[in-house]
């Protein structure tokens, strides 16, 4: 039996198994669609498809992604992308073999998270709550990055939680995190009043528009974009925006930063690795232990610092 007529047809049958069977994140489909529409318009240029690559045909578009200066990680992931592929080829009968499973990657660099002290996470939160073109803004930005850093949601997590989620003012929040899996994150204090403020002022514009006969929308930070919601891009952006209102490099500063935090805060203050992985729905307990080398290096430049074998004196 041979695979489809055509790569395009191979990349969307494939996509399709992912999204169907193992439910997977639309930014992952995403990457996987880019990722292998490269690599079938290199074969093409080759003479080449993948039906008929080879192990050598892989590997030496992956030195072609080296010669392009292409990072380490983004050789990784498109190697990953080819295995996963290949591998669905197996299992589906177009191919007998995965040209790919035995070819080792670039690796990735093991670059420490950057995250933020308490002092600037402060500043952040103060700009949040002064910052925006009118009161509902001020409000929903306050909200937006009480949350962010209350919770440790990753921001595609937070920008499509459903405002039915948030009713009745919880102590926990249900989320719906990657490849589907649910897990339970407690809001603090702050966020729940920031959250309180929101809600008030987004049902309010909600009972608007709906006596002007227009649809209410079912996320918690509504957009009138095509996705409905607030999207990943706006919000990094107006987290740059909130960082250099409040003094901070906005090099320095992502949604992502915030999750860093959240999580480094947490260590730093004897939260259990384990609850940490809970909380920010790693399936993989190795992925939160980066933070164990975040707090390593904060112990070591302390001991550094202040034991007296150390001083110069």
């Amino acid at each position: 039996m041979t695979g489809p007529a055509t790569s395009d047809l191979w990349i969307s049958t494939f996509l399709e198994a992912q999204a169907a069977e193992l439910n997977a994140a639309r930014n992952t489909l995403l990457a996987y669609g880019r990722d292998l529409q490269d690599f079938a318009r290199w074969l093409a240029a080759n003479r080449l498809s993948l039906q008929d690559a080879s192990r050598d045909d892989v590997e030496r578009y992956l030195i072609g992604c080296d010669a392009e200066g292409l990072s380490r990680a983004t050789r990784a992931r498109r190697l990953s992308s080819i295995r996963q592929l290949y591998r669905f080829s197996f299992d589906e009968g177009w191919r007998t073999d995965n040209p790919a499973v035995q070819i080792k990657g670039p690796g990735r660099e093991a670059r420490l998270p950057q995250t933020l002290n308490l002092g600037e996470v402060d500043a952040l939160m103060e700009a949040a709550a002064t910052s925006g073109r009118n009161h509902g803004e001020r409000v929903r930005n306050s909200c937006l990055m009480q949350m962010l850093y209350a919770t440790g949601l990753r921001v595609s997590e937070l920008v499509t939680l459903p405002a039915a989620a948030a009713r009745g003012l919880p102590e926990m929040l249900l989320v719906r995190g990657k490849g589907g899996r649910e897990r339970m994150v407690p809001l603090s204090g702050g966020a729940r009043i920031a959250l309180a403020a929101w809600l008030e002022l987004r049902d309010a514009r909600e009972e608007a528009d709906r006596l002007k006969g227009r649809a209410a929308s079912k996320f918690l930070f509504p957009s009138g974009g095509k996705s409905g919601h607030l999207t990943r891009h706006r919000f990094y952006g107006l987290v740059k925006e909130l960082a250099v209102a409040a003094g901070i490099n906005p090099d320095k500063v992502t949604p992502h930063t915030l999750r860093h935090a959240f999580a480094t805060h947490l260590l730093e203050g004897g939260a259990d690795l384990r609850v940490i992985q809970m909380l920010l729905g790693h399936a993989d307990i190795s992925t939160t232990e980066i933070y164990t080398h975040v707090l390593e290096e904060r112990l070591k430049d302390l001991v550094m610092e202040h034991h007296p074998l150390m001083r110069d004196d």
